[in-house]
C-alpha cells in the first residue's frame, strides 16, 4: 500500500482530468496537496471538490517570472506532478505556426520551467505526463508526437541531471478527459467507442489510471529515468 502521510505533493494541472485525479488519491493516500492550474477559478472549485488537505494556487506555466516566483515563495515539495497544458491536435499544415508554438511552450517548456525552478527534497521525485504518440505516430497529430518525444527525452536527461531527484513520465494513449469536450457529444462517443474496440485493453482510459501509475513512480525509490507506457496496448494493436 502506498503510503504518503505528511508528505507534500504538488499537482500542476490539478483543477481537471488526470490532476484532479491525481490530486483526489494523493490526498485519500494521505498526502499534504498543493493544486495548481491556470485557471484561479478551476483551482478553487477542484478544492472545494477534494476537500481537506488540498489547498490551491493560480499557476501559468507558460509564464517564467510565475513559475519562477511560485516556486521562490513556496517551500520544499516531495513530489511535483505535471499533468496540465494548452494543446491544440491538428495535422502540420492545418495548424497556424502561433498555435503550435504555444502547444510546445505550454507542454515541453512548460515542464522545463517546471524543472528549472521546483524545490523538491532529496530523494523526492517530478513526475510528467506525455503520450503514445512519442513511439506510435499517427497522421495529423505529428506535433503532438514530437512534443511527447521531445519531454520523454527530457525526462531520461534530468533523471541525470536532478539526481538524487527522481525524474519519470507516464505515456497515455486516449484518455476519457476534458480535453475532448470541444467535440460534439454524439462525435465524441463514437470516437470512444471506436478507440476501445480497437485496444487490446477494450476500453480507453479513465483519468484514474493515469494517476495511479504517476503515484506509484513517485512512491518507488527505485525509478527514475523511466518511462511507463499505459495505453490500453494501443502502441502494440
Amino acid at each position: 500500500m502506498i503510503d504518503f502521510s505528511g508528505q507534500r505533493v504538488l499537482v500542476i494541472g490539478g483543477s481537471s482530468g488526470i490532476g484532479l485525479a491525481t490530486a483526489k488519491l494523493a490526498v485519500e493516500l494521505g498526502a499534504v496537496v498543493t493544486i495548481a492550474s491556470r485557471s484561479a477559478d478551476k483551482v478553487s472549485s477542484a478544492v472545494r471538490t477534494i476537500g481537506s488537505s488540498v489547498s490551491g494556487h493560480a499557476l501559468d506555466l507558460t509564464n517564467d517570472m510565475d513559475v519562477e516566483a511560485f516556486f521562490a515563495s513556496a517551500s520544499a515539495f516531495d513530489h511535483v506532478v505535471v499533468t496540465g497544458s494548452q494543446v491544440s491536435i491538428a495535422a502540420v499544415r492545418d495548424l497556424p505556426l502561433e498555435t503550435a508554438y504555444a502547444a510546445v511552450n505550454s507542454k515541453f517548456w512548460g515542464f522545463y520551467r517546471v524543472a528549472r525552478a521546483a524545490k523538491i527534497s532529496p530523494g523526492g521525485s517530478l513526475s510528467v505526463v506525455s503520450g503514445f504518440l512519442a513511439s506510435r505516430p499517427a497522421a495529423g497529430r505529428a506535433l503532438m508526437g514530437a512534443i511527447n518525444a521531445g519531454l520523454e527525452a527530457l525526462v531520461r536527461g534530468l533523471a541525470l541531471e536532478l539526481k538524487p531527484i527522481r525524474v519519470n513520465a507516464v505515456s497515455p494513449a486516449v484518455v476519457r478527459t476534458e480535453m475532448w469536450e470541444g467535440m460534439p457529444q454524439e462525435a465524441r462517443a463514437a470516437m470512444y467507442a471506436r478507440t476501445s474496440a480497437a485496444y487490446p485493453a477494450g476500453r480507453v482510459g479513465e483519468p484514474q489510471d493515469i494517476a495511479r501509475q504517476l503515484l506509484l513512480l513517485a512512491a518507488t525509490g527505485y525509478a527514475t529515468g523511466t518511462i511507463v507506457m499505459l495505453d490500453g496496448g494501443a502502441s502494440i494493436a
